[in-house]
């Protein structure tokens, strides 16, 4: 089966705010979307103009799509490798990150804006996954008048719980032409599974009905977070499995 994210990737920069005791203390928190994730340990949530000295800090690649691709390449069971994939991919060189492990029994793609192929924070975002990964980036859509990835910066404070966020995302979204190019890419007779953030309920929505035409066997999953944001339940009505968060199965008194 073909596993495909489509989603935003990021990478965050997690501020940590810790008390200030006579030792250093460092606090580690999970990122959230494909983002650059800055891990930044503090005393205390800072005041405006104000100067603050940092005890530690840390960068990694956060988003919901990414975190769920690399939980499913740990349970991704492997095979013997099959003729049919070694011809499918003899065209990508044996080092190219891009190339899918052939030994795995899903594919999994990831689906996602990224700064120019060739550019640090891409390739990053490559190597986050490790060597040997069985994902593939041969549909990322690579943005390239850009360098930087997308970027989260998160303060979390040790001594209240809270956490502050601040997004940063200079990259072209994705459209609906784009999508529905990738979505030709896969054969209509073979099985796919297409998850979606529901970050822009209108595109995606579109997305959606694209994979209902062309690829009518597909199974398709969607993330819906904020209640309150419009389309999401129109998102949630189209999709065959929705994952929902906490707040809005307390809305929906499911």
């Amino acid at each position: 089966m073909d596993i495909v994210m489509v989603g935003a990737c990021y990478l965050d920069t997690i501020l940590t705010q810790v008390p200030l005791p006579p030792y250093v203390r460092h606090s580690l928190i999970a990122p959230t979307l494909i983002h650059c994730l800055l891990h930044l340990s503090v005393p205390h949530y800072p005041e405006e103009d104000t100067k603050l000295r940092a005890s530690n800090l840390e960068i990694r690649r956060g988003g919901n799509c990414a975190n769920s691709l690399e939980v499913l390449q740990q349970l991704n069971a492997v095979r013997p490798a099959d003729a049919s994939a070694r011809g499918a991919n003899r065209d990508v060189p044996d080092d190219d990150p891009s190339r899918p492990d052939e030994t795995a029994k899903n594919r999994l793609y990831l689906l996602a804006c990224l700064p120019k192929q060739d550019s640090p924070a891409t390739r990053q975002v490559m190597q986050s996954f490790g060597n040997g990964t069985p994902i593939s980036f041969k549909h990322c859509l690579y943005r390239a008048d850009s360098a930087e990835a997308a970027s989260s910066y998160i303060i979390r404070s040790s001594k209240t719980g809270s956490r502050t966020l601040v997004n940063y995302n200079a990259l072209e979204e994705m459209t609906v032409a784009e999508f529905e190019a990738v979505a030709r890419d896969f054969q209509a007779e073979g099985q796919s599974w297409w998850h979606f953030e529901g970050r822009i309920p209108e595109t995606t929505l579109e997305c959606i009905r694209i994979l209902r035409r062309i690829l009518p066997g597909s199974k398709i999953s969607v993330e819906v977070e904020k209640p309150g944001r419009q389309g999401l339940r129109a998102l949630a009505a189209e999709a065959d499995v929705v994952f929902h968060s906490k707040v809005w199965a307390e809305d929906c008194s499911c």
